[in-house]
């Protein structure tokens, strides 16, 4: 069974894919994205085209690891549950609490699949703000763009080492590891080409992403 329909059984937590920002800017960006990836080299896809603003290059990929994060976590609902996984961890050594800084302002602990909702509606309510991932052509980013961008980044880091230390197995069960593999190595080169994670954040993956780095 794809991704796509296991996730669509859980309409809850599933959400429709966001469109690419930044009109039909975004839209040329995103049709670049689809034809590098189809060729295979995912060095080359995550690369700044030349002649392309920066900022338009990480609004559309952080809108589409969002889509990718999405659909993975979708896969997984049935067996992610408070019971399950009562707290959001990446093995023994690392526990992710929850805080968005406005409604919950001090580090909760909560269950994955609590904390992958609150952060699937932080990140959804960050991308549809047009003050933030302007929608229209020549609206320019706001100055802490690239900081908001990191912090997406680095939350949608913590579900894919949760993902991978908490339910790897079942992923190699529904033989979904190849995509998994894929879209995190996607996930790893463009944060590293950026920047956009710090090397601490990324401990709980690192044999994962020594390997994908060296390659």
């Amino acid at each position: 069974m794809s991704l796509f329909a296991l996730g669509s059984r859980n309409q809850k937590t599933f959400r429709p894919k966001k469109g690419s920002p930044s009109g039909s800017k975004g839209v040329q960006l995103k049709k670049h994205i689809d034809a590098t990836l189809g060729s295979g080299n995912l060095r080359e896809a995550v690369k700044l085209p030349t002649g392309e603003d920066l900022n338009e290059w990480l609004a559309v990929n952080t809108v589409d690891f969002f889509n990718q994060v999405n659909i993975l976590h979708g896969t997984l609902t049935e067996f992610c549950t408070s019971s399950t996984c009562p707290t959001m961890m990446a093995g023994p050594k690392y526990e992710y609490r929850w805080a968005d800084g406005v409604t919950i302002k001090k580090p909760i602990v909560v269950s994955a699949p609590q904390y992958a909702e609150y952060l699937m509606d932080w990140i959804e309510s960050q991308l549809d703000d047009e003050a933030i991932f302007p929608q229209k052509l020549g609206v320019p980013f706001p100055p802490n763009f690239q900081d908001v961008v990191k912090t997406i980044l680095k939350r949608l880091f913590r579900v894919y080492a949760h993902i991978y230390h908490s339910h790897f197995q079942k992923i190699v069960s529904l033989k979904e590891e190849a995509h998994l593999n894929t879209c995190f190595k996607h996930f790893v080169l463009f944060t590293s080409e950026f920047g956009l994670i710090e090397k601490a954040e990324l401990a709980p993956l690192n044999e994962i992403i020594d390997s994908i780095l060296q390659r």
